[in-house]
């Protein structure tokens, strides 16, 4: 019905929806909507880095090492990014006196 390539170009909308809601409910904490914004930039690192794979190197960008280790990079501090912000937004809502310097706070045992 679909080939893969036509599904993920569409997944893209609802994901630009989603972006686009999480902006503009304006509670995000700034570092995690930095890293579902850069969620975009591991896709758009990733189409090249597949087509360059299949033409010159002759192979799927599963099967090109380098290359997609070099692309899943962009994921991995897009899920950090995320992460980082909601723990620092989670700090700050439990302790609001810290501000934006969340190293300050230390959890009681």
């Amino acid at each position: 019905m679909f080939s893969k390539e036509t599904l993920f170009a569409l997944s893209l909308f609802p994901y630009l929806g989603f972006l686009w809601f999480l902006t503009k409910a304006g509670n995000t904490p700034r570092l995690a909507l930095v890293g579902f914004y850069m969620t975009l930039v591991f896709v758009a690192v990733t189409i090249p880095a597949g087509i360059y794979a299949e033409r010159v190197v002759g192979e799927s960008l599963a099967n090109v090492d380098w290359l997609h280790g070099s692309a899943e990079a962009f994921l991995t501090l897009a899920n950090v990014l995320v992460v980082l912000g909601f723990r620092q937004g989670i700090v700050q809502r439990r302790s609001p006196d810290l501000g934006q310097d969340s190293s300050a706070h230390v959890p009681k045992s």
